[in-house]
């Protein structure tokens, strides 16, 4: 049956406080609990509730990470941190434990971190009645003289059991017992033994020999037992028994004794006489354990060591010993032996608990390692100081009994020192006193407090342009003293404008490589250096982050071949320099002039004379391209001469441009002309010529024929129209003629019938020029010839015409006396405003009078317009002024109506009032109305007026 024995806290003496005092500061809780626990219990059996019994629970063990620390490293007892108990965690054999101590406890801590905490649990085993008493042997043998008086005792080897208290070995049964009787003897010590003790005489005669069985019963429930045959041998008479001279010999012996070293002498007497008086000194029978250590001479009775003595072992030894004569008669003695200490145990460090490695901003006095160091030796020589080197950040703090607490001193910085060896030195105070040394190797663990850092705050790198997209420019390297994912580097490019766009549309940067790549090809004629920043950005958390400036210059490239200025080459003119024929040597004919936009080197030019029509007359610097005369110009000389100058550039490889200078050696400017309109072009350039003019007849022709085909069929169109009208019996409607350059005045959103253009085209040319009237006003009835306008051949005039045109004003309303129609045909009063209805319909005479004037206005009008006069007639002399043009600006006839339209308000407004003077009433509905007479049109007041003039 477990219990529980729980410590209540008692007063504290003085000298207890400052104990207590280092217990706090290094913020360590004990606490002490005893338990007990029968032997035997199967493994897994519940020994007791430490979260009840220390006040503790369940996730302070979790997150203390409770462990269970022993001394001797036995592990008896587990802890179960799920559910705060300690349990059995392997069998526990009393007996081979602790053997015959009784009580039997086991000793171990139970410790906490975070804060660290430390309990002292004691569980006390207790015996069961788990052993039988045995003897050592299977039987013994006695050899009895017949003249042993009663009372005669004779030791015997008591029998054994391995348990204590009650279930040990209680009673001795000896059967038969009609000679011998047994007797327990109790030793000062507190040890008992047992005796055969001869109650009546022997007789060798009746009985040589004599059979027992001793039995021994223990106490325990139930009760077991073991027994031992004895064998009683009677011999002759000798009746003295040897004597020792003390009945407890005590020898103190030092743990270090040698081997032989003789520490006791042992003497007993015997006053028989002969060879019944030699005495035999030897162990008792019982005393195996000490046979292996200790040897005992027969004959003189030294004892003497044999075995290795420790202290730490075994402290003291009890040696029974006896002393028999030739009789057979003995005497026995105990020898007590004090194993006395020495300083022979350095002292034993053990790390409970270890922090490591820990951060480098750990603040001073953090507990890094929990330490047990003990000594076997006892006094002073088990007595320790512990202690570092004191040039370490850490120190030695005793935090309980045997128990020390290794902790920081100082700030600790990972990229000063990354590591400590910190050497403990535990010593103690024996002599020679011995020393012991643990060497902890404590890592200090990296925090981000160190930014990215370049090796320069600007870098300069070269490009040569053309590059081609992805090219490496320069790799740029950061370096971090952090460790881990603190120095793990990334880098980026900062967003920044070049050139009106993104850095990211110039460049890229490999994150993990720093490396700077082109994202496009450069040209160093447009951009001849970039400036951009790059930055670097480490792991940490939070991260840290620097930057580098990189000043990338692009590097010219001989990508331009030179470009020749003069003289200007053109594809239909040929231009020549002329040279006199008295030139003297050396005159300056002409010079090239070249350009190469590219830099250094690439733009150095050199000029070279590839081909001459005589290459003996002409010469060309090399270096200026000037063309000069090497030799008096003769008169045998071709007037016509072709040079071909090559301008090359110094690039590697080079780049070089022709131009062909023509050359006319004459005195003459006719005679240049008369023999330059013989040069020929390419024959390249005249073959495309022949095919565009080819094309261009066959273009032109194919819209001849169209055109032809259209008229035609436009002409018959109208034939067919006009018989189909003359046939035509029925009512014709009114169609309302419009002269020329003037708008629908009834508001039906028709297009102005008349747009002139004047095209005037060039070749070779994106744009031509149009020259058109602009739109009409909305008030007058006007036209401007002289507005002309520039306008792409992408869109017409007639188009931005169309979106401009706005709907006519009220102005242009006509009275029902001005509308088309008979003449006289006027409305009342009420639709003097031109709101009143449309007059009876004209006749058919009326209709084709009206339709004959008009086309006749119509061909009168596009005969008199053409350019250079303003639209007006070629019949008229150039001396003919705009005074002799008439004003169609002032009157405007609508045919088949008797009003006048007019510029001027003054005469409108007069002209309205005529015709509402002159209105009718409303004309009467009948069956077979009168045709209107027809009204005289302009063609016809025209005709009177041209009558009138001539």
């Amino acid at each position: 049956m477990m219990g529980v024995h729980c410590f209540a806290p008692i007063r504290i003496s003085l000298l207890w406080w400052p104990l207590l005092l280092c217990i706090c500061v290094a913020e360590i809780a004990l606490g002490q609990v005893r338990y007990s626990l029968p032997e035997e219990m199967a493994t897994g059996s519940v020994v007791g509730n430490i979260i009840q019994d220390l006040g503790l629970d369940v996730t302070r063990l979790k997150s203390g990470r409770a462990r269970i620390f022993t001394e001797d490293g036995s592990e008896y007892i587990g802890l179960n941190a799920e559910k705060g108990t300690l349990v059995v965690a392997k069998r526990i054999d009393r007996e081979e434990l602790c053997k015959q101590v009784s009580p039997c406890s086991l000793h171990f801590q139970i410790i906490l971190e975070n804060p660290m905490e430390l309990h002292r649990i004691d569980v006390e085993i207790t015996d069961i009645n788990d052993n039988a008493p045995f003897f050592p042997k299977k039987e013994y043998s006695f050899q009895v003289i017949e003249s042993a008086p009663p009372g005669a005792r004779y030791a015997l080897e008591s029998a054994r059991d391995p348990d204590v208290a009650h279930n040990t070995i209680q009673t001795y049964k000896l059967n038969p017992a009609d000679h011998f009787k047994l007797n327990i003897v109790s030793r000062p010590d507190g040890t008992k033994y047992i005796e055969m003790v001869l109650h009546t005489s022997l007789d060798r005669e009746k009985q040589e020999e004599h059979k027992l069985t001793l039995t021994a019963f223990d106490g325990g429930n139930p009760q077991k037992s073991g027994s031992v045959k004895i064998s009683v041998f009677v011999l002759d008479a000798n009746d003295n028994s040897p004597i020792f001279t003390q009945s407890v010999y005590r020898v103190p012996v030092p743990e270090n004794a040698s081997k032989g070293t003789v520490m006791l002498t042992v003497s007993a007497t015997d006053n028989d006489k002969g060879a019944n008086e030699e005495v035999v000194y030897s162990f008792s029978q019982h005393t195996d354990s000490a046979s292996s250590l200790f040897n005992m001479d027969p004959h003189t009775g030294e004892m003497s060591v044999i075995g290795v003595l420790d202290y730490e072992k075994v402290k003291h030894y009890e040696i029974d010993i006896e002393a028999t004569d030739k009789g057979g008669l003995t005497d026995t003695s105990k020898v007590l032996i004090e194993v006395t200490d020495l300083n022979d145990n350095a002292p034993v460090i053990s790390i409970i608990s270890l922090s490591n490695p820990i951060p480098e901003n750990a603040a001073p006095e953090t507990v890094i390692a929990m330490l047990n160091i003990k000594d076997l030796d006892s006094g002073k020589n088990g007595e320790v100081n512990c202690f570092i080197s004191p040039h370490l950040p850490f120190k030695i703090k005793s935090s309980s009994t045997n128990f020390y607490s290794l902790i920081s001193d100082d700030v600790l910085d990972r990229e000063t020192i990354p590591e400590y060896n910190i050497t403990i030195t535990a010593k103690d105070e024996g002599s020679p006193s011995y020393s012991t040394n643990k060497t902890i190797n404590l890592r200090i663990s990296d925090v981000n407090d160190h930014a990215p850092m370049f090796p320069q705050h600007f870098m300069t790198a070269y490009i040569i342009e053309n590059n081609s997209p992805g090219m490496s420019i320069l790799s740029v390297r950061a370096s971090d003293r952090d460790s881990g994912n603190n120095a793990r580097i990334s880098y980026f490019l900062e967003d920044s404008q070049l050139n009106g766009m993104s850095a990211s549309a110039y460049f890229s940067v490999n994150a993990e490589s720093g490396e700077i790549l082109a994202v496009r090809s450069f040209d160093y004629e447009q951009t001849k250096e970039f400036q951009i920043r790059v930055k670097a950005q480490d792991g940490g958390s939070p991260p840290i982050s620097s930057n580098v400036t990189v000043k990338i210059m692009i590097q010219d490239q001989n990508d331009n071949p030179p470009q020749v200025l003069y003289p200007v080459q053109t594809g239909g003119s040929v231009v020549a320099e002329m040279v006199p024929r008295a030139a003297d040597v050396g005159y300056l004919v002409t010079k090239v002039v070249a350009v190469d936009v590219d830099s250094g080197q690439n733009a150095w030019l050199s000029y070279k004379l590839q081909k001459a029509t005589d290459r003996a007359l002409f010469e060309v610097g090399l270096q200026n391209g000037e063309i000069r005369t090497i030799r008096q110009v003769s008169d045998k000389d071709a007037v016509k001469q072709r040079l071909t100058v090559i301008v090359e550039d110094n690039g590697q490889p080079s780049r070089s441009a022709a131009v062909i200078v023509n050359v006319a050696v004459a005195d003459s400017f006719p005679e240049v002309l008369s023999e330059f309109t013989d040069f020929t072009h390419d024959k390249e350039y005249n073959d495309n010529l022949t095919f565009y003019l080819v094309l261009a007849l066959a273009v032109v022709s194919f819209l001849f024929i169209t055109c032809v085909v259209v008229i035609i069929s436009v002409k018959i169109y109208r034939w067919r129209r006009e018989r189909v009208f003359y046939k035509s019996g029925g009512n014709l409607p009114v169609i309302p003629y419009y002269p020329p350059l003037y708008a629908d005045v009834g508001g039906t959103g028709t297009l102005k019938p008349a747009f002139s253009y004047e095209v005037y085209g060039t070749t070779d040319s994106r744009k031509s020029d149009i020259k058109c009237s602009r739109p009409f006003s909305q008030s007058t009835l006007s036209i401007d010839h002289s507005a002309s306008r520039t306008v792409p051949r992408h869109k017409t005039e007639s188009e931005n015409m169309l979106t401009e045109q706005k709907p006519p004003n009220n102005d242009w309303r006509f009275t029902q006396g001005q509308r088309p129609g008979p003449s006289g045909a006027t409305g009342g009063p009420e639709v003097a405003m031109g709101t009143g209805p449309w007059p009876q319909p004209p006749t058919e005479a009326e209709q084709l009078q009206a339709l004959m004037a008009a086309a006749n206005e119509v061909s009168e009008a596009t005969a008199t317009l053409g350019p250079g006069t303003m639209g007006l007639s070629t019949r008229y002399s150039p001396q003919f002024t705009l005074q002799h043009v008439p004003d169609y600006r002032q009157n405007v006839y609508i045919p088949g109506s008797t009003a006048t339209l007019t510029s001027n308000p003054q005469q409108q407004q007069a002209t309205a009032q005529q015709a509402a003077q002159q209105a009718l009433p409303p004309p009467q509905v009948s069956a077979q109305p009168e045709p209107p007479k027809a009204a005289q049109t302009p063609a016809s007041k025209k005709k009177s007026t041209k009558k009138e003039k001539k």
